[in-house]
């Protein structure tokens, strides 16, 4: 997920009632005429959309007082606390994820993406079995737009709980809707991989790699996978790739003592 920047940027949006993106990241479009004020959720809505694209750059703090001034224009915006839960779960503060989650269910208990948020959340702090039907209550609803996303991740809680038969069913349903389903295609590609199934996960560390992009996780895998395949030529091409790109990583680390399972 995001990079955490120092907390300095606190201080630096202290006390600012709004922000001034960069150029790099796109004003929302407010949908109102220029000069005329907008509804108290339209506002949220702005802010909250500008939260997001902070948050996904890494500037916390900056998303934080979008966040604040979201919550100050609409008290009931769900959206905005929904965020608020994903901010404070990467920055560690559970109790203070744990009560945004609630308030957004509170004022939106059918949003999908609020339930996959807050499902992902109880996945990551250890209540992987409460997370499924969180996951499941966003899939439900005909209009959400990523269930694939929703059925990855309750694959990824399946695998913490050991259920990999559930997980691997997740997974492909996960890239039957959406083929290119990122944490579809590694999580599969790494199931595989134990099941010995190797030009399987072959296969699709490959399209992860061509998607996304490598990481040090696909990487890792991939040189797994082409060294159980006698292919030494490919495994130290992928080597060198994961230490020059990745050489603080803990896949790298493993790489340097051999330990490849």
């Amino acid at each position: 997920m995001t990079r955490l920047l120092g907390f300095a940027l606190l201080v630096l949006v202290a006390g600012c009632a709004t922000q001034t993106p960069p150029e790099s990241v796109p004003v929302p479009d407010t949908g109102t005429i220029i000069g005329r004020p907008s509804s108290p959720e339209n506002r949220a809505k702005i802010h909250t959309e500008l939260a997001s694209l902070y948050f996904q750059r890494g500037s916390i703090a900056v998303a934080l007082q979008e966040l604040r001034t979201a919550v100050d224009a609409d008290s009931t915006y769900a959206p905005a606390y929904s965020m608020l839960g994903l901010v404070y779960m990467t920055l560690r503060e559970n109790q203070l994820a744990e009560d945004n989650f609630q308030r957004a269910l509170k004022y939106a208990p059918n949003d999908p993406d609020i339930n996959h948020n807050y499902g992902w959340f109880l996945c990551q702090t250890g209540h992987e079995e409460q997370s499924i039907a969180y996951f499941k209550r966003a899939i439900r609803d005909p209009l959400y737009a990523t269930p694939g996303k929703s059925y990855a991740s309750a694959g990824v809680c399946e695998m913490r709980r050991r259920n990999n038969k559930e997980a691997e069913q997740d997974f492909q349903r996960a890239l039957t809707l959406q083929p290119n389903e990122p944490v579809a295609l590694l999580e599969l590609g790494e199931l595989r991989y134990k099941q010995g199934d190797y030009l399987a996960a072959r296969k699709l560390v490959r399209r992860f790699n061509e998607v996304i992009g490598p990481t040090a996780s696909s990487l890792w895998l991939a040189l797994r996978v082409e060294r159980k395949l006698g292919q030494t030529v490919a495994e130290s091409s992928y080597a060198a790739e994961l230490r020059r790109r990745f050489p603080g990583s803990p896949e790298y680390q493993r790489l340097q003592r051999g330990d490849y399972e």
